[in-house]
């Protein structure tokens, strides 16, 4: 495993994510789940305990989980549902170290509505250009191995997913490029559905220009990587500010 300091802060990370989620509205009572890969592993996860709501979250109390649901270290339930997405997609995408799937209303509505996308429609939804996955099929709450396969597959290669009918799934290399597309992502939706709320059609981006914006969000120019960190930081040193407990 990686060193102390390593996994120390990646137990903050991910605790801060969720405290960020209570922030913004993203979460759901007691339910859906956020994971990090633990440092130096390549089999093992970080999870919430089921039962905890996201303000209670703190970088000491979330579980360590082995890819075959197994507890390896902390106090707590692996929550079902959580373990079979969770882990079907850390085995089928090595890159995708940080997990995040929630409820959030804006794009959970997206997901309610027949051939439901996000459009191209403003700078925000552009980002997303050609990085999101759309599950047109409800399996139902994901309780078995061949479900959280399933949701695995329709994910492929993409960064964000839509489930029909129940929310969406993010992923990415750290805590903080999934927590960009998290926060984007719902500014988007939200955008979107006030907008298509007007009964007026939407003006859409052309697929182009779309996707020129994509990938200045993406170049090295606009040092993106660097950005996120900017804004996960950010956000951090608020939490810091307010619930300074998050790290404990």
């Amino acid at each position: 495993m990686a060193d102390s300091a390593a996994i120390k802060e990646a137990r903050e990370d991910l605790a801060a994510a969720y405290r960020l989620a209570v922030t913004h509205g993203f979460h759901e009572g007691i339910c859906n789940h956020f994971s990090l890969a633990v440092p130096g592993t390549d089999d093992l996860f970080l999870l919430n305990p089921y039962g905890m709501h996201f303000s209670e979250i703190t970088a000491s109390n979330l579980l360590v989980v082995d890819k075959d649901g197994n507890k390896v270290e902390g106090e707590g339930f692996i929550e079902p549902t959580g373990f079979f997405i969770h882990s079907a997609i850390h085995r089928s995408r090595p890159d995708a170290k940080c997990v995040l799937h929630t409820h959030m209303p804006y794009a959970l509505a997206l997901t309610m509505v027949e051939g439901g996308r996000l459009e191209m429609a403003d700078q925000n939804a552009c980002r997303f250009y050609d990085r999101i996955a759309y599950d047109d099929y409800f399996g139902g709450v994901a309780l078995a191995t061949e479900e959280g396969d399933r949701i695995a597959a329709a994910l492929g290669d993409k960064r964000v997913m839509f489930m029909a009918n129940h929310g969406i799934t993010v992923v990415g290399d750290t805590v903080a490029a999934a927590w960009e597309d998290l926060y984007y992502l719902h500014r988007a939706c939200q955008a979107q559905v006030l907008a298509m709320s007007t009964g007026r059609p939407l003006k859409r981006v052309p697929d182009e220009m779309a996707k020129q914006v994509a990938e200045q969000v993406e170049s090295e120019a606009m040092g993106a990587t660097a950005n996120y960190r900017r804004h996960f930081a950010a956000m951090k040193r608020l939490l810091e500010r307010d619930q300074p407990d998050y790290k404990h």
